[in-house]
């Protein structure tokens, strides 16, 4: 897969029918991070009034809204030309990722398809999002942990730390399934002397398991995250002339 960089081009396809238009702006943000916006696109039937409240957020962001009709009463009608035009869209060989916002898991196969052509592939969903559709990605990104556009970087930066979700010490202690992800990184990466680099663990982790993210146990980063457990050895060293650290880790378990 491409890695991703600030000059990575990226298309935001939305399943209007399956997100929440109250997220958009923290939705951009988000992959903002990771590259240029290029194309951002909303699918859904805006005859309806259960978008009605779509407008706003729609004009607000500069996203393009795309017509579908409703055939049949109940069907969700966007699919077919959301999925149409990220082929029409792949096949411009202009786009390095493609994100798709939407808790269908109908979208599984597309986001497999975008994989197969070597394109990288977001997705922004809901916790209660299908487990096929997040493994379909190479990155899912649950809406709920994303926080409100407008607020500054060092609130973004320590909301979660200071809020009542974080994950006591204890609770993640009792996760077998979290150590579990964090025990197996970090022995594939150790060296003689038991450290590895805290970024490549957590690399292999987000390959493994697209759905992974610190934020979802109220930690913003992966070093507060294992420092909150305190069953591991955090060591920060300088990297070169720069004010960045490389974070180092080592399970004092052995």
């Amino acid at each position: 897969m491409k890695d991703l960089d600030n000059t990575k081009k990226i298309a935001v396809l939305i399943d209007a029918e399956n997100a929440q238009h109250s997220v958009l702006g923290a939705v951009l943000s988000e992959l903002s991070k990771h590259g240029h916006i290029l194309v951002k696109k909303a699918y859904g039937d805006w005859s309806s009034n259960y978008l009605s409240n779509w407008k706003a957020p729609l004009n607000e962001l500069a996203i393009s809204p795309v017509q579908q009709f409703s055939y049949t009463s109940g069907k969700n009608s966007s699919d077919a030309a959301m999925i149409i035009d990220a082929m029409d869209l792949l096949y411009s060989d202009k786009f390095d990722a493609f994100a798709l916002v939407t808790s269908d898991s109908d979208f599984t196969k597309l986001a497999a398809r975008l994989r197969e052509s070597e394109i990288y592939v977001f997705g922004v969903g809901e916790a209660k999002t299908p487990i096929a559709f997040r493994n379909a990605c190479d990155d899912f990104i649950q809406t709920e942990v994303l926080r409100d556009v407008d607020q500054s970087s060092e609130e973004q930066q320590n909301i979660s730390e200071n809020s009542a979700t974080a994950k006591t010490r204890q609770e993640l202690c009792c996760d077998t399934r979290l150590l579990n992800l964090l025990r197996n990184s970090i022995r594939e990466y150790a060296d003689d002397d038991g450290w590895a680099r805290l970024s490549v663990c957590g690399g292999l982790i987000k390959r493994q398991h697209p759905d992974f993210d610190p934020r979802t146990y109220g930690y913003s980063t992966l070093t507060k995250l294992i420092e909150a457990t305190e069953l591991f050895d955090v060591d920060k060293k300088p990297s070169g002339k720069t004010h960045l650290h490389v974070v180092y880790v080592k399970d004092l378990k052995g």
